[in-house]
């Protein structure tokens, strides 16, 4: 079962995202996820197997520009995450799914997403979701 999650699931969210999110401390994600969830242009979503979560979802509506898309806002997979043994069962596409639904009623026309360039198992999950490549970059930054 999919379901959107509620604040009282930040921390269950939180405890799984570390994992993906690894800068990140569980009790600064959970803080960070309520205030998020207390936002109508973002959602979450959690899967569980007879109670237990084993991954979720994080999807949001971006109305600034996002690399090939035509529209605006645009529904986007902020993150993804799936417990290593419950992988290879088909869970991230159903999280996907419930994204993409709920974008569609929050009125979009376009979803997209990203992954970092060396991410091979992100990369192949996105072209196996249907999704096309939209452009490569690399990002650069300095102290002045």
């Amino acid at each position: 079962m999919v379901r959107k999650a509620t604040n009282c699931e930040c921390r269950i969210l939180a405890e799984m995202a570390v994992r993906m999110w690894e800068s990140h401390t569980v009790d600064e994600l959970e803080k960070e996820f309520v205030k998020t969830l207390n936002v109508k242009r973002s959602s979450f979503f959690i899967k569980y197997i007879n109670d237990l979560p084993v991954g979720f979802a994080h999807c949001g509506l971006r109305t600034d520009y996002v690399e090939g898309t035509e529209s605006s806002p645009v529904g986007y997979l902020e993150g993804i995450f799936v417990k290593e043994e419950y992988r290879k069962s088909g869970y991230a596409k159903e999280l996907l799914y419930a994204c993409e639904k709920w974008a569609k009623e929050m009125g979009c026309s376009e979803f997209a997403s990203d992954c970092e360039l060396n991410n091979a198992d992100s990369f192949k999950f996105h072209m196996a979701m249907g999704f096309d490549e939209a452009n490569r970059i690399i990002c650069f930054k300095k102290r002045i």
